[in-house]
């Protein structure tokens, strides 16, 4: 549903809300797709809720991350970079007489069930968003492996991967339609989680020598729970530095300091 805070000033948030609603269309069959309605103490940008009254219901929010300044006349033609962050909330629906999906290990009916989940609901994304990309879903005890292929896709990234973790954990919901436990789904998109994983592992290391150079600790921006544990991982057997996480979600982010003698 639209309303009429969907169009208006021709900011870069508005572009990408619109953007990214067009894409949810094809949740339809699945879910209420809802617009820039009034909530709670404030206003959601883009909430998804569940046909299924057990399914949950996931709230998204955009904000640009660099404030757009006035463009004179001619400035206008000029193409420009605009960053624009996308949060993504999942509200779960607890029903009494129902707990909670668990991830656990699947049967291969499961398994079956929720590819053939999966299957459908790409085939119509992607026919509407990019016909010639390619996917490719693979079978893990707890879940599917699902990878997307094709150039140009930079769009189901997003920033830092924040389009491609909310499409993960929609795509996570849709599999589990159906299917007693929750469906964990791992989706890549063009070899992405690969090279981040590397460029993390090296923005670790270089943090690691400036920490012990400059006897100071350095705060990290803001990342995925996924990418926290990245450099959690990369420094845990240092013998100089140590590292933790600090903040509230979706701002939670990792320090690196020296450790405590």
């Amino acid at each position: 549903m639209f309303s009429y805070m969907d169009v208006g000033e021709n900011t870069a948030e508005n572009f990408y809300h619109a953007f990214v609603l067009g894409m949810l269309v094809g949740l339809k069959d699945s879910y209420y797709v809802k617009s820039n309605r009034e909530s709670g103490y404030g206003r959601y940008d883009i909430m998804l809720e569940p046909k299924d009254k057990n399914g949950n219901s996931f709230i998204m929010e955009f904000k640009v991350l660099e404030n757009e300044e006035k463009r004179s006349f001619f400035s206008i033609l000029a193409p420009r970079i605009v960053k624009v962050q996308l949060t993504v909330k999942e509200e779960k629906h607890n029903n009494s007489e129902k707990k909670d999906k668990k991830e656990i290990e699947l049967s291969v009916e499961e398994q079956e069930k929720a590819e053939k989940n999966i299957e459908k609901f790409l085939k119509e994304f992607l026919d509407k968003v990019q016909k010639e990309a390619k996917y490719s879903i693979e079978k893990t005890s707890t879940g599917l492996k699902v990878n997307i292929n094709n150039e140009n896709l930079g769009f189901l990234i997003g920033y830092r991967g924040e389009t491609l973790y909310a499409m993960q954990n929609i795509l996570s919901s849709i599999a589990s339609k159906g299917i007693e436990n929750r469906v964990r789904v791992i989706l890549d998109i063009e070899g992405y989680k690969e090279k981040r994983e590397k460029a993390l592992e090296d923005l670790a290391e270089k943090l690691e020598k400036t920490v012990i150079k400059t006897k100071k600790s350095v705060t990290l921006e803001p990342m995925q729970a996924y990418e926290r544990k990245i450099i959690h991982t990369k420094l845990q057997n240092s013998e100089k530095v140590e590292t933790r996480s600090i903040g509230e979600e979706p701002r939670r982010r990792v320090v690196i300091s020296l450790k405590r003698k």
